[in-house]
C-alpha cells in the first residue's frame, strides 16, 4: 500500500492568506511550484500517492485565513493522508536571514524525524543551511492535522540570493524534499 503525502502550498496568491513578499516575488507563487514537482516526483514512484492542497496558481483556498488553513487540514484529513507537509518561504525584516527550518507540533511526534531528513537533504541538495526542527503546537496545520505534519520554511523570500533560488531552481528544493522523504521511509 503507497504511502499518502498530502502537500500543502502554504498561502494563497491573494487574499485571504497571501503569505509573505520579497525580492518581487510572492511565497504563494514560489512555493506552488515546488509543491507541484514535488508531488509529480512522489507520484513517479511506486511506494508513495501525493495530492496537493492548491492545483492551480491562482486557487484560493478558503474565504478568511482561518478557512483557508482548515481548507487545507480538513482536505488532508479526509485524504487519510500518511503524513502532511507544508510549504512555506520564510520572511524577516534582516534581508541577510537564510536557511531551512521546520515545525512539528511535538519533537516526539512521527513528523520530527521526517522534518530534521528534510532539512539534511535541502542542505546537500540546495546548499541551504538547517535552522533546526523546532515545535509549535500552536501553529493550526500541525494542530488540527490527523496524521503526523511539519511546516518547512524552505528559505527566506526576504534574502535576494534565497529568493531567487527558490525562483529559479524549484526542482532542486522538491528534489532535496523528495530525498528526505524517501531516506525517512528508508524506500527508494
Amino acid at each position: 500500500m503507497a504511502i499518502k503525502i498530502f502537500i500543502d502550498q502554504g498561502h494563497n496568491p491573494k487574499n485571504p492568506n497571501s503569505g509573505a513578499e520579497g525580492n518581487g516575488f510572492q511565497e504563494a507563487d514560489l512555493v506552488y511550484r515546488i509543491g507541484i514537482i514535488l508531488r509529480d516526483m512522489l507520484n513517479k514512484n511506486p511506494e508513495y500517492e501525493a495530492i496537493t492542497s492548491r492545483n492551480s496558481p491562482d486557487e484560493i483556498l478558503g474565504t478568511s485565513n482561518s478557512t483557508s488553513l482548515a481548507a487545507r487540514v480538513n482536505a488532508a484529513n479526509q485524504w487519510e493522508a500518511d503524513y502532511f507537509i507544508s510549504l512555506h518561504a520564510n520572511a524577516s525584516a534582516n534581508s541577510s536571514a537564510t536557511g531551512s527550518e521546520a515545525f512539528v507540533f511535538s519533537q516526539t511526534s512521527k513528523a520530527s524525524p521526517l522534518a530534521e531528513s528534510i532539512l539534511k537533504w535541502l542542505q546537500y541538495i540546495v546548499g541551504t543551511k538547517s535552522r533546526g526542527v523546532f515545535s509549535r503546537p500552536g501553529l493550526y496545520v500541525l494542530r488540527r492535522t490527523q496524521m503526523p505534519a511539519t511546516l518547512v520554511e524552505l528559505g527566506f523570500i526576504t534574502n535576494a540570493e534565497e529568493a531567487r533560488n527558490m525562483n529559479e531552481n524549484p526542482g532542486d528544493y522538491a528534489l532535496g524534499i523528495y530525498d528526505g522523504i524517501i531516506n525517512y521511509f528508508g524506500t527508494t
